[in-house]
């Protein structure tokens, strides 16, 4: 069974779909680039040479995520996926992703916790696998976040993601609500897991959310020129670089070295 502990670095975390897009986001400062076809859903799933071109790109240079779908589509094609993908990388001399993640839609807590679990055990080290919750999870047929992050902390999850289901509809905060959202990562971090939080979230939202305690920030249509289906900008990506970076200082914090570096 994976056991890894989460080396996920704090701040902002940028999905592309693209060489091309992760070229400008790295140049924008990401400190996370996390690979995502959005035409396939809130955690759509690249193919595995895209996403192996992308790991290319950005080796050394910024850690790497991997959006996986719908574990209802069940964990064996999903590790075949990630099977495949796997095996070019060691073909290339690539590292692995640091992490892994798959949405909960479509599956009761129960089921949920078993697919999971079944999952994990075959994801191989040192690749993380993400515990995801949907902050519109009634729409999304999925288990209620504090719920999930109770049987994702009692399985031995490290980190836990927060999104939102439907790209179409409001944002995190809008749906989730400040407080509730607050909430859930309070009760996560209180269980030891690491906190990420996405659904279209703004450059005006990111001062909010860091304030409440997420470690990272995951952002798409505000990095891309057109929206989450348009092509993200290094210009979009450093301006919330600097955005989340004058928070955490107003907030008494001071930006990681890495982030100082990129922006420099």
């Amino acid at each position: 069974m994976n056991t890894t502990r989460s080396r996920l670095a704090a701040g902002l975390l940028v999905s592309v779909r693209s060489v091309a897009e992760a070229q400008e986001a790295v140049a924008g400062g990401a400190a996370i680039i996390d690979v995502k076809e959005p035409s396939r859903g809130p955690l759509g799933r690249a193919d595995a040479d895209v996403t192996a071109a992308i790991a290319e790109a950005v080796a050394g240079r910024a850690q790497l995520t991997v959006a996986c779908g719908e574990l209802v589509a069940g964990e064996r094609a999903i590790a075949a996926h990630i099977e495949s993908l796997t095996t070019q990388l060691v073909a290339a001399g690539l590292p692995f992703p640091e992490a892994v993640k798959v949405g909960p839609s479509g599956l009761s807590l129960d089921r949920w916790r078993s697919a999971h679990e079944r999952l994990s055990a075959i994801v191989p080290e040192p690749i993380e696998l993400v515990a995801v919750a949907y902050a519109d999870w009634q729409l999304a047929k999925a288990p209620d976040p504090a719920q999930l992050i109770e049987a994702a902390a009692a399985g031995g999850a490290s980190t836990i993601l927060i999104d939102t289901f439907d790209k179409s509809a409001g944002g995190l905060l809008e749906i989730g609500g400040t407080d509730r959202v607050g909430a859930w990562v309070s009760a996560a971090r209180s269980r030891g897991l690491g906190v990420a939080l996405a659904g279209r979230l703004t450059a005006i939202d990111l001062p909010k959310v860091a304030a409440i305690g997420a470690q990272i920030l995951g952002v798409r249509s505000a990095a891309c020129e057109g929206g989450r289906m348009g092509r993200v900008r290094r210009g979009n990506v450093s301006e919330l670089v600097g955005t989340l970076a004058e928070a955490e200082s107003a907030a008494g914090g001071s930006p990681s070295p890495s982030r100082i570096a990129r922006r420099s």
